[in-house]
């Protein structure tokens, strides 16, 4: 009950700062069609994985073309069901999407929210990615079974952060301390609406470890700012040099993928220019590169495909949630 109560508060007051960008970006695509203006809201804060997301799909359509004027709106808070929860209030719109993907699910679920994914129009999924566990690079933690330790005998003092309650992060994070044996309730999971608040937190030492899609923290791994203990992939992906978890004898996987979704009431004719448009977008050489660059796999799907593959992850994240007792 206190829980969704603080989330109904919560999202209120984000609902009031975020309000006015959203109905504006509506009211300017007045009679535009998405072919001349497409909005793409990203429903969190700048910095994180949707935003990175949308921004990427707003340069490859504005390059190739096949969109005369995309814009990105963002619409920060509660994993995303703030934005999911406005975005359907504009019923029947065709000029805009808004991005979602396995963070939304999961925050749903795990605040009961009144909007679901029954809600919008399915387009199309677009790609995977996964989460990494990092530490500072002056961390004492200098490999998995280092932070493993410490998080099972101190899990208070040895915070993780991440994205939103209900994101993949936090689902993850539950996951792992449940295969080494911890209550996950114990986990202290400090959530965040969007990457850059997660990533100051850890550099600050606010969080002794984050949880995060490895492309949003690829660069700071790189340039040494940050360590990658392991990533979620079954796999090692290939230009990654990170090891899996399960490599590493801890028996946890799970993606993250990412797509859009049109407002309901849409017409057929309008969410199969919605497709094309995106099926454009992904056949594109300069998505081939984004997927590359940010060392997404290609997962596109459309139609039936796309809507059973929801109609599964909200299975899946129900079951994670029940389990987990969050």
């Amino acid at each position: 009950m206190k829980k969704s109560i603080r989330t109904g508060v919560f999202a209120l007051v984000v609902a009031v700062v975020t309000i006015l960008a959203f109905v504006n970006a509506a009211a300017s695509g007045g009679t535009a069609t998405a072919r001349s203006k497409l909005t793409l809201i990203a429903p969190a804060a700048p910095g994180g994985g949707w935003d990175g997301f949308a921004r990427e799909s707003q340069q490859a359509l504005r390059s190739n073309g096949i969109v005369n004027n995309p814009q990105v709106v963002n619409v920060p808070g509660a994993g995303g069901t703030i934005g999911l929860s406005q975005f359907v209030q504009t019923p029947g719109r065709e000029d805009a999407l808004l991005v979602t993907g396995g963070v939304m699910i999961g925050a749903i679920e795990l605040a009961d929210n009144p909007e679901s994914m029954a809600d919008v129009v399915p387009i199309a999924r677009l790609a995977d990615d996964y989460a990494a566990l990092v530490v500072p690079a002056d961390s004492e933690f200098q490999t998995l079974d280092d932070f493993l330790a410490a998080w099972q005998a101190n899990p208070g003092a040895n915070s993780i952060g991440g994205g939103s309650l209900g994101s993949i992060d936090h689902l993850l994070s539950g996951l792992l301390a449940q295969k080494i044996g911890m209550d996950p309730s114990t986990v202290n999971y400090v959530a965040y609406s969007g990457g850059g608040e997660a990533l100051t937190s850890l550099l600050s030492h606010t969080t002794a470890a984050g949880m995060s899609g490895y492309n949003e923290v690829a660069d700071q791994i790189e340039a040494g700012t940050l360590r990658a203990l392991a990533i979620s992939s079954e796999e090692r992906l290939d230009g990654v040099d990170v090891p899996t978890f399960r490599e590493q004898g801890v028996d946890v996987s799970m993606s993250n993928w990412r797509g859009v979704v049109a407002a309901p009431g849409i017409t057929d004719e309008a969410k199969a220019e919605f497709v094309a448009i995106i099926t454009e977008m992904r056949e594109s050489d300069e998505w081939r590169d984004t997927l590359e660059r940010n060392s997404w796999t290609d997962s596109f799907a459309t139609g039936e495909e796309f809507e059973d593959f929801i109609d599964g992850e909200v299975t899946t994240a129900q079951g994670i949630v029940k389990e987990l007792g969050l």
